[in-house]
């Protein structure tokens, strides 16, 4: 995928306007899955915007990254309820499994994994959640290996 022809498109979609920058971004996100410096600099360049108040505007939202994602993220909830259920063991079964760390990407490109702050689910607990769309509930070291297991196959 070309940056320049996505950034062009993304702007075309959007607006040639400083003001759509956030809407830009998220647009380009949903393509190539994080935002790559290169993309960043031509946002900079056609809107007119210094790069810093671009980078800016990317590092302050958390739907955001600079780094690439995997096609899938994982989250693992850390609320009292999760915690004290087990979710600290769910993790290091994921970061052992897929070779990855809370934060990072595995190897192959399958999983981000991130922990979250409490999803409102505690008596489901311990809850993992995927893509931001299925939950998983009373999840155990063994069980969150095999639903990643289908969704690597996705």
């Amino acid at each position: 995928m070309k940056i320049d022809t996505t950034v062009m498109e993304a702007i075309e979609k959007c607006g040639k306007k400083q003001e759509m920058v956030i809407e830009i971004l998220h647009e380009l996100q949903s393509k190539f899955n994080y935002l790559p410096q290169e993309a960043l600099q031509r946002v900079s360049e056609i809107l007119d915007m210094p790069l810093s108040q671009v980078y800016s505007i990317a590092t302050f939202y958390n739907a955001f990254s600079l780094q690439p994602r995997g096609r899938h993220k994982i989250g693992v909830c850390m609320g009292t309820p999760c915690h004290v259920k087990g979710a600290q063991r769910i993790v290091e079964a994921i970061e052992r499994a897929y070779n990855m760390k809370a934060g990072g990407t595995d190897p192959k490109g399958d999983f981000t994994l991130e922990t979250s702050g409490c999803v409102g689910t505690c008596g489901l607990a311990p809850v993992v959640v995927i893509d931001e769309e299925e939950m998983y509930g009373k999840v155990t070291q063994t069980s969150v290996l095999k639903i990643l297991e289908r969704y690597k196959k996705k």
